[in-house]
């Protein structure tokens, strides 16, 4: 198994939404939670590729072309929340009215669209980006995890040396923090349980 990571671009939007769906219920797939399946993705992955201070980068099977995994940040936390409550939450809201659900978590996600929520203080204090990441299944525990953390890190440590990146955890996914810990986050003054943070001058164990 051969694969090559590389910038994430805007047409990716429909893969990246893809790996969202697919990894959504605590690492499983919420295909039959949604009816309206690219919910998720347009709410955690594909604004990371549409809108300003936001990049990343996807993991791409050499011999099927297909992308299967990512790791996307906002540089300026507060700035990303601040455009999309202008400009991308709103046609979400417009799109899809709560009156169009028929699952529970269809109607979550559509009123979210309308009451969007942000980031706690305590998460921008520690450091100005946030990022997600995302790998199927098949593609996990061979150091790719390693490989798109550390591209992240990479960039925003260029921007800004002493400062720090947060992420937030499926609470149904908690078991995932010993892969987080390993590279340097750590729970921050503040955060919520399933939120870590890593400074970038404490950043370890990340291959590019």
């Amino acid at each position: 198994m051969t694969v090559t990571i590389r910038e994430a671009r805007e047409s990716d939007a429909d893969a990246l939404s893809r790996i969202c769906l697919l990894t959504a219920k605590g690492g499983q797939s919420a295909e039959d939670l949604h009816d309206f399946k690219e919910l998720p993705g347009l709410t955690y992955a594909v604004p990371y590729v549409k809108l300003p201070t936001t990049f990343g980068f996807v993991l791409v099977d050499d011999l099927s072309g297909e992308t299967v995994g990512y790791a996307l940040a906002a540089k300026d936390t507060r700035e990303f929340e601040r455009y999309a409550a202008e400009h991308w939450w709103p046609v979400l809201a417009e799109k899809y009215p709560p009156s169009l659900a028929q699952k529970p978590a269809d109607r979550e996600f559509m009123e979210l669209f309308r009451n969007m929520h942000n980031k706690s203080d305590a998460r921008v204090t520690f450091g100005a980006a946030n990022m997600h990441i995302n790998i199927l299944e098949p593609y996990q525990r061979q150091g790719w995890g390693s490989r798109l953390i550390g591209r992240i890190v990479e960039v925003l440590r260029k921007g800004d040396p002493d400062g720090g990146v947060t992420l937030g955890m499926d609470p149904r996914n908690l078991g995932v923090k010993a892969f987080y810990e390993k590279f340097g986050f750590e729970p921050f003054e503040g955060g919520k349980v399933n939120e870590l943070g890593l400074k970038f001058l404490k950043a370890k164990n990340l291959s590019l």
